[in-house]
């Protein structure tokens, strides 16, 4: 098997398991901080700083991952 079929069946189940991993990660980092916001209604604005920041990051390796899968699927 050349590496061009390798790349072809590896990069898209790559990509769908960096996209699995990252709901997951999301779902949890959301789930974690709504229960922090019933639990202490006050620091909700900080909560959700720190939310969307810890989402941010994840979200920013997804999209390194994706630029990751283009850059090799052109050598394909």
């Amino acid at each position: 098997m050349d590496y061009k079929a390798v790349l072809a069946i590896g990069l898209p189940l790559g990509l769908g398991l960096v996209g699995l991993g990252s709901a997951l990660a999301l779902g949890r980092a959301v789930a974690a901080a709504m229960e922090a916001t019933g639990r202490q209604p006050e620091a909700s604005t900080k909560i959700l700083i720190n939310m969307a920041t810890g989402c941010a990051f994840i979200e920013a390796l997804t999209i390194y991952a994706l630029v990751f899968v283009f850059g090799l699927a052109g050598k394909i």
